[in-house]
């Protein structure tokens, strides 16, 4: 994938607290919260990153095999895009 992962400024609000990523839903009000791995990936998601950059960066930074990540990227992707935080630009 060449499209580049873009966060949706207008639909969500962002706070960080002690290392976990609160995001709000300004659409529904529902709130997601971000640990580990996916406060790792939501900070790569930055409009210059594509799937293959990001799983390239994952793999280095916890020592895994893409092809074992690349399902869980693509699945945790697919949520965020659903919920309006995220498109391809």
């Amino acid at each position: 994938m060449t499209a580049k992962l873009v966060k949706q400024r207008g639909r969500f609000s962002e706070t960080v607290v002690d290392g976990e990523v609160v995001l709000l839903n300004l659409d529904d009000g529902t709130f997601f919260s971000l640990t580990g791995t996916a406060a790792a990936i939501w900070a790569l998601i930055d409009g210059e990153r594509n799937r293959d950059t990001m799983l390239a960066e994952l793999a280095a930074s916890y020592e895994a095999e893409i092809e074992t990540i690349a399902p869980q990227l693509d699945a945790f992707v697919t949520q965020l895009q659903v919920a309006g935080f995220v498109t391809l630009g």
